[in-house]
């Protein structure tokens, strides 16, 4: 009796891992992963725009109204609350992720106006901010791009047979993933202009 036991429960280990369960506990985490790293370095680019604020609201007459648009834009892209279920829900990841661009677009709005106060261009803090965000910006970019993998990778193992009866028996669903428009539209980051004179090839600051 204990024999049969053991056979049905080697049997069973044997049909689980054939029919990719583990696989999906390895990709299921992968993407998880994938996606910490995305918001962190999406928090990253929202800790240095405190910094950006207090160093161009030093600089007079800078316009204002992209001031405020890169305020507003973090507000918004900080306040949605990004959860595991978020992973699961197609209008939440659209939503998020048009907030962030929304940000990122206005932090390279702010940089193109910066170029017209050479005072502002030759501010030390300025200058570091600049490279710490033009590396953050290309960060991102790079874990956005690795998320967009391992869904997919996920995704074609829950729509192949027979690891999609498997998906179906335990619960694992398709993950929703960056639309095509915007995988075309992260493949590049927002463009952060540089002073013609400062290199990129230094230390970025510390946020």
């Amino acid at each position: 009796m204990q024999r049969l036991g053991w056979m049905l429960t080697l049997f069973i280990t044997l049909l689980v891992g054939g029919c990719g369960y583990n696989d999906y506990q390895r990709l299921d985490e992968q993407t998880k992963a994938a996606w910490s790293e995305v918001v962190n370095q999406y928090q990253r680019r929202a800790d240095l725009i405190p910094n950006l604020q207090a160093v161009v609201e030093r600089q007079a007459n800078f316009e204002r109204n992209t001031l405020t648009a890169v305020i507003e834009a973090r507000a918004r892209a900080t306040s949605i609350q990004v959860t595991p279920e978020t992973l699961q829900d197609p209008q939440a990841l659209a939503q998020y992720q048009q907030a962030q661009n929304q940000l990122g677009s206005a932090l390279a709005r702010l940089m193109a106006v910066a170029e017209a106060y050479p005072e502002l261009q030759t501010n030390q803090a300025f200058r570091d901010l600049a490279v710490t965000l033009e590396g953050t910006e290309n960060r991102i970019a790079v874990a956005r791009n690795q998320y967009i993998q391992a869904v997919q990778q996920y995704n074609v193992l829950r729509r192949s047979f027979p690891t999609n009866l498997t998906g179906m028996i335990f619960g694992y669903d398709e993950k929703p993933n960056f639309s095509v428009a915007n995988e075309a539209e992260i493949a590049t980051p927002p463009r952060i202009e540089m002073p013609a004179n400062l290199s990129t090839e230094g230390s970025p600051a510390t946020p």
